[in-house]
């Protein structure tokens, strides 16, 4: 059993690309707006009730998933790599799966901020992510997060075994996909 976090800034890929990587192997899939467009109307993003159910609802699935006896399981995620409690938040759950015997996986994607830019308006995005479809905040928002935060590595990753470090702003979804399905031998 396979578990793999796709994690890599807003609009790299990370959706489209778990998608056409579940079309590929059949492993399900999570991506974190998932969780994040159920709680929206709710609650504003980044309020304390907020996190809190998103962190609450993910922990529940992760849980579950990892008692079942799914052949693989995909999670996308956002990592700020200047906070040490992200990297705390994805050892927990990376050890809930490694306790139930599931190998761990990690891929990183990376692009250029002219081409997330672009990507940040397609219309697979914009489905999916209901809280995207304000294209001027969503640009603001993203550029101010690329401004803010550390969210790829220079290639100094925590964990190297089962480690894959894609620069997809030239690669189709399908070539992503095929990269990692070829690099792990999923298929």
């Amino acid at each position: 059993m396979k578990f793999i976090i796709i994690f890599g800034p807003p609009a790299v890929g990370k959706m489209v690309v778990s998608k056409e990587l579940s079309r590929q192997t059949g492993f399900k899939l999570l991506h974190n707006h998932m969780t994040i467009e159920l709680l929206i109307p709710i609650f504003d993003h980044g309020t304390s009730k907020f996190r809190k159910l998103n962190s609450e609802f993910r922990m529940r699935i992760f849980e579950e998933v990892a008692t079942s006896d799914l052949p693989g399981f995909i999670f996308t995620y956002v990592w700020d790599f200047d906070q040490i409690k992200e990297k705390d938040y994805v050892e927990l759950i990376s050890n809930l799966f490694v306790k139930n015997k599931w190998e761990v996986y990690y891929v990183e994607l990376e692009s250029s901020l002219e081409e997330r830019l672009k990507r940040n308006k397609t219309k697979v995005r914009l489905i999916e992510k209901p809280s995207k479809r304000d294209i001027k905040l969503s640009e603001k928002r993203l550029i101010a997060m690329d401004t803010k935060h550390k969210m790829n590595t220079d290639g100094e990753f925590y964990y190297q075994n089962n480690y894959l470090k894609i620069v997809n702003t030239n690669l189709t979804v399908e070539e992503t996909a095929e990269k990692i399905v070829n690099a792990f031998n999923f298929s």
